[in-house]
């Protein structure tokens, strides 16, 4: 494989300006573009973890259109490649997992599967309408709504809940990629690398109890514990609530149980979850 020099580029600059962001973070802004910022970070996540990862990727569940659109907005303000790149490239994860065809091979090394697998090969043809909506949803719109709504500075702005927001999420899904499948309990199968991990947990809105989701990964809640500490389960169901959620696919608890018995490395996991709504 080439390195992409233009992504190394890219990617070098956006982590050394986001840690100024983080200074700036905390001694020159308002409380509210703070706040702002932590939103648009949720947003983008949710983007990501219900839409292109659980609808679109394992196609765990369905939905009405307005809810596809909602979530196609959000994905691209994560701006984490196109819908159709992301799902494809997380099917290839799961079908070859830990091989030289799995995108973000773990395998390689922490660095490799975090970011590394980004700044190599051929950079992805951007669908038509993909890069002025993303540009104006992930970069423009979350710097002027608190320069607009507040008076925060444009500048500060730009800096925190962009720049230094886009950051924070990438480097959050990318630890799904590399900090689970390295450190972590295998409750479910001992045998394949993905494990289970606190911080991908919190940080990833529920995508973080990664040795179930590989275990079985057609479950729309990716984990054991339903709706508590799965911010995309709770969202998802809420949906489901108002009628836009449909057909949520799920594993019995006594699946589970067998599995873990059969095939677990001993430790207990979290017990099986319910539905919110």
């Amino acid at each position: 494989m080439e390195i992409v020099w233009r992504n190394v580029i890219l990617m070098g600059s956006l982590h050394l300006i986001s840690i100024y962001g983080f200074y700036v973070l905390f001694c020159a802004v308002q409380w509210k573009t703070v706040f702002a910022a932590y939103l648009f970070y949720t947003v983008s996540g949710i983007g990501v973890t219900a839409g292109s990862h659980r609808l679109w990727a394992h196609r765990s569940y369905k939905a009405k259109t307005p809810y596809r659109i909602m979530l196609m907005i959000f994905q691209t303000m994560a701006f984490q490649n196109d819908i159709y790149d992301w799902a494809r490239d997380h099917r290839m994860h799961h079908k070859y997992s830990e091989t030289t065809a799995d995108p973000h091979d773990a395998t390689r090394g922490f660095f490799f599967s975090h970011v590394g697998w980004l700044l190599l090969g051929c950079a992805c043809l951007l669908r038509r309408y993909y890069l002025p909506l993303m540009i104006t949803i992930c970069f423009i719109l979350p710097a002027v709504l608190p320069w607009w709504l507040w008076g925060e500075t444009l500048w500060h702005s730009f800096l925190i809940c962009s720049l230094t927001r886009y950051c924070f999420t990438l480097n959050m899904t990318w630890l799904v990629n590399s900090a689970a499948h390295i450190w972590g309990n295998r409750p479910y199968d001992r045998h394949i690398s993905p494990r289970q991990n606190l911080v991908t947990i919190v940080g990833a809105h529920g995508e973080g109890f990664h040795n179930y989701h590989h275990t079985f990964p057609y479950d729309y809640r990716t984990s054991e514990l339903g709706c508590r500490i799965n911010t995309t389960t709770w969202f998802i169901d809420f949906f489901a609530w108002l009628g836009q959620v449909y057909d949520r696919k799920e594993v019995p608890s006594h699946v589970v149980e067998r599995r873990m018995e059969r095939t677990g490395d001993g430790s207990r996991g979290l017990t099986a979850g319910t539905r919110c709504f």
